[in-house]
């Protein structure tokens, strides 16, 4: 797999040193498979490209170039012009990006967050600088769904994580985040983490709804547990020197396929997190899964305000403005909402 991967990554560079940037045929890696909501996107996005332009996108789905750092190592030197990544990762090249997982400022209400992605002015007018210094043109970000936990034992409370090796994405605000709700946090590469709950390495990990079924986590686990804390955000990015590059009418037909396939990709993942539990139990109905009621959360709730302290310290001013106007444009969302 790892010399099929270069192969493949070699062929690309090739093509991309003997072409322009306004080359017919764009490359765009993602972190998923292709029926996963990040394909899913990524396929809106390609027919709307194909159907409004002469360019052909040519789609790399999870695996097929490496790992989530592979990609985005790829999209920043230009050999993909485009690239979808989640801020779990992204995080450790913009630090402002984690605020995406400080536990329970999303909402959990779906016409609460469609409306919050929609219109945010941290994510439209604040993050869109901080993507361009790392040399990616910010597309949009949008939810893929619900974020609950798969362990080996029950959780009803922080105590019943104490010693639970639990898989977070390389991510310094996770690793804060499952401390203190008393777990011991192992920084794993998505690519390990079924063989590490298989034999026990870890005894944890946390995914969106939709992920626990199509990458059957559930064969190597017992438990599903959603306590509310986080709704999973990811974003498409493109590179920055390809994208400034391009002719007007190129740049609208991007933005104009990045509000498409941003559009259909909000109702179809949250269908798709409604069956989620529902294929999981039908394949495995053993399966545990606990919704924790509003009072089994507060202790896990009541470890936010020590994250969100820390999420500052390590992101400074910037990261502070940034949570500020999140919780004003989540006011203007829930307020729109109803």
């Amino acid at each position: 797999m790892r010399l099929n991967q270069k192969a493949v990554i070699a062929g690309i560079t090739l093509f991309a040193s003997a072409s322009t940037v306004h080359a017919d045929t764009w490359r765009y890696a993602h972190e998923e498979a292709a029926t996963e909501v990040q394909g899913v996107f990524a396929q809106k996005f390609k027919e709307e490209i194909e159907a409004n332009s002469d360019h052909t996108l040519q789609l790399f789905p999870f695996g097929t170039l490496g790992e989530s750092a592979d990609i985005m190592e790829q999209a920043q030197a230009g050999i993909l012009q485009f690239v979808n990544q989640s801020p779990g990762f992204t995080g450790a090249l913009i630090p402002e990006a984690q605020v995406f997982f400080v536990p329970y400022l999303l909402p959990q209400d779906e016409e609460t967050l469609q409306e919050f992605f929609r219109n945010s002015k941290a994510i439209n007018e604040l993050f869109p600088p901080l993507y361009a210094e790392q040399g990616l043109e910010l597309l949009t970000m949008y939810p893929e769904g619900e974020v609950c936990m798969t362990t080996k034992e029950p959780v009803r409370s922080p105590a019943d994580l104490e010693g639970v090796k639990f898989r977070v994405m390389t991510n310094p605000l996770l690793v804060e985040s499952y401390s203190a709700f008393g777990a011991t946090p192992t920084p794993l590469p998505w690519g390990e983490v079924y063989g590490a709950m298989q034999t026990g390495i870890i005894q944890g990990q946390e995914n969106p709804r939709f992920f626990l079924d199509s990458t059957k986590m559930y064969e190597v686990t017992d438990v599903i547990t959603c306590i509310g804390h986080n709704n999973f955000t990811t974003a498409a990015m493109a590179n920055k020197e390809f994208y400034d590059g391009l002719s007007d009418e190129d740049k609208t037909v991007i933005q104009n396929a990045a509000e498409a396939a941003f559009e259909y990709i909000l109702d179809y993942q949250q269908e798709l997190g409604e069956k989620s539990f529902d294929n999981i139990l039908a394949a495995k109905p053993e399966m545990e899964i606990n919704i924790l009621s509003e009072e089994e959360r507060k202790p896990f709730m009541a470890t936010s305000e020590p994250v969100e302290a820390a999420y500052i310290e390590m992101t400074g001013d910037k990261g502070k403005e940034i949570l500020e106007q999140m919780k004003a444009d989540l006011e203007a969302a829930e307020a729109a909402a109803k």
